[in-house]
């Protein structure tokens, strides 16, 4: 079995066939015939928020399936500064560079209390080799992880402070089912969008003040959307 990180909960081999959400992940399309090829133990793990998942450059043991919560990937600038580069939702496959180059090329870092299913490494080959039904899915997940991350540098790392800051409260609005926004620590943000920590601050408060978002803790961190079509024009 996978060593298991000291810091993380361990919940037990995972039921691949009966997960709640299978239909969002990658084992979405495969039969009882390629879950019969699945011979090492896939990990069921729960991270903490500010718990790593493992560091840039880091060896792969395996890949993961986010199924609860938000993960950022982070990257070291020359300069020593850290941007985040993606941020993944449930559904999202993590550090699938690995099956590729073997290696982690991002820090992962769970933004909210994660639940995730580790994968060795093996299984996937073995199963992308002998199943094209996950061979397909891998190919889709890899498609899908390019375009977010293009999407995600388009967005949200050109124009001015206030689009910036609105795209990026309309893309958290957009993967909520109730009307909200859920953010981060500034200083995230800031990472995210290559803005100064007080910049973020700034603009928040701003659209808080113009109605167009309205707090809903005392933390900064969780948002009603009160007119998302705003988000979008600025």
């Amino acid at each position: 079995m996978i060593p298991i990180k000291t810091e993380s909960a361990w919940r037990g081999t995972s039921d691949c066939r009966n997960c709640g959400i299978r239909e969002m992940m990658l084992f979405a399309d495969l039969n009882e015939e390629d879950f019969n090829l699945i011979h090492a133990p896939i990990d069921d793990l729960v991270y903490q928020s500010g718990q790593p998942l493992y560091d840039e450059s880091d060896k792969a043991l395996g890949v993961f399936t986010l199924r609860k919560g938000l993960v950022k990937l982070v990257r070291v600038t020359a300069d020593g500064r850290e941007r985040v580069v993606r941020v993944l939702f449930a559904g999202d496959v993590v550090g699938l560079e690995a099956l590729a180059t073997g290696r982690y090329d991002s820090q992962a870092v769970a933004l909210s209390e994660v639940s995730l299913c580790r994968i060795p490494l093996d299984v996937i080959h073995q199963l992308g080799a002998n199943s094209p039904r996950l061979h397909r899915k891998l190919m889709e997940k890899w498609q899908s992880a390019l375009k977010q991350a293009d999407d995600w540098l388009a967005e949200l790392n050109f124009g001015s402070a206030r689009q910036r800051v609105c795209h990026f409260i309309y893309k958290m609005h957009e993967v909520s089912e109730d009307g909200t926004a859920t953010l981060f620590g500034r200083d995230d943000m800031g990472a995210m969008m290559d803005l100064k920590l007080e910049t973020v601050s700034r603009e928040v408060t701003a659209l808080v003040r113009s109605g167009v978002i309205a707090p809903l803790d005392k933390h900064g961190r969780h948002y009603k959307v009160l007119q998302p079509e705003l988000l979008q024009e600025r």
